[in-house]
């Protein structure tokens, strides 16, 4: 089964060419171009991993969409990309797991990108065991 991420990303070019290479190493891609796109994406559909621009007309966009993503129940995997990691110091704030800085290495980015879905995965199920001890 195909592994699904949302990218979300103001320019075009950074869009269509991170779809492409990530579709190339096996995963299903969904892009949105704005916020507002992307929050009807999170709650209409699931995704393993959300990926977002942390600047798209404004400084807050990327923590929006972050925090839209961690309101999900299904709980996805989260990450900024950027290509101003200074104003993204407060990245951990708004929920995301992981920073991505552009331009990035496509080995470098498939490998982040797997090492995070693997933690995930890993801390989703330890969270349903320990709920599952509780009685919950």
């Amino acid at each position: 089964m195909q592994r699904r991420i949302l990218l979300v990303d103001d320019e075009l070019p950074v869009l269509l060419t991170l779809k492409a290479v990530l579709e190339m190493n096996g995963f299903h891609v969904e892009t949105a171009a704005s916020v507002a796109e992307a929050e009807r994406k999170i709650t209409g559909e699931v995704f393993d991993m959300v990926i977002t621009d942390l600047r798209m007309g404004s400084e807050t966009a990327g923590h929006e969409v972050i925090r839209a993503a961690r309101a999900q129940s299904y709980n996805p995997a989260t990450a900024i990309l950027t290509a101003f990691p200074n104003a993204a110091r407060e990245w951990q704030s708004s929920g995301a797991q992981s920073l991505f800085v552009k331009p990035v290495n496509t080995s470098d980015l498939l490998r982040q990108i797997e090492a995070l879905l693997v933690t995930h995965q890993d801390e989703k199920m330890r969270l349903a065991k320990s709920g599952a001890n509780r009685g919950f």
